[in-house]
């Protein structure tokens, strides 16, 4: 769907979805500032749980899609423990981090009715998880130690957990008689200047810092 782009470390991005690759200045703060970025994981898993348990009660008489969201609310209620351990075996005390612009500008652009909201809510979902694998991909070598090893095991559920996603959303498109690819494009632009363009502040899903 995507042409290949320019990567952060200088060869060729190409991705499903995303339009972007995670730049090299969010890369190096992410690097020096692990303590905040494990902190915001752990959030970011429990948003993530409480995601897939809201879309159980918005849509309960969609039994295939509320058993998903189950299996998928206790798989992210498992990547939260382990990051927590993690918090813990490295003295990281956890803290409340005031929200970045990322989910929040995504959902700004959900419709409001159906049946359009919920082909949104599930490109929404895709376009999340499938950020989280490529900084997953990118992080892992980069960070090392401990925390290098748990982003590389994480890697391969968020794959998983954005193609649910999208699959979700091309069910949702096609029972409502609706074009799929070019809702993706929009929400996957923006979700590629959330990712690129300079941020005032540092989070799992925010753009590159601010210099000065």
């Amino acid at each position: 769907m995507s042409a290949s782009r320019p990567s952060a470390r200088g060869g060729r991005f190409d991705h499903p979805i995303l339009r972007a690759a995670t730049p090299a200045a969010w890369l190096a703060q992410a690097c020096a500032c692990p303590e905040v970025l494990l902190i915001d994981h752990a959030n970011c898993e429990k948003k993530a749980a409480s995601t897939a348990l809201s879309l159980m009660f918005a849509y309960a008489e969609d039994l295939p899609l509320t058993d998903a969201m189950s299996r998928l609310a206790r798989e992210e209620l498992r990547h939260y423990e382990q990051v927590a351990k993690l918090l813990g075996a490295l003295r990281i005390s956890p803290q409340r981090l005031a929200p970045g612009r990322y989910a929040a500008a995504l959902r700004r652009l959900v419709a409001r009715a159906e049946p359009q909201r919920e082909v949104d809510l599930m490109i929404c979902g895709a376009l999340i998880e499938a950020r989280s694998c490529e900084r997953f991909a990118v992080l892992a070598p980069s960070i090392g130690g401990a925390a290098g090893e748990l982003f590389a095991g994480l890697h391969a559920a968020e794959a998983r957990h954005y193609r649910l996603y999208l699959d979700l959303a091309a069910r949702a498109a096609a029972r409502a008689g609706l074009e799929l690819a070019p809702r993706l494009e929009e929400f996957a632009s923006l979700e590629a200047q959330l990712t690129t363009d300079v941020d005032d502040v540092f989070r799992f899903h925010s753009g590159p810092p601010r210099v000065g």
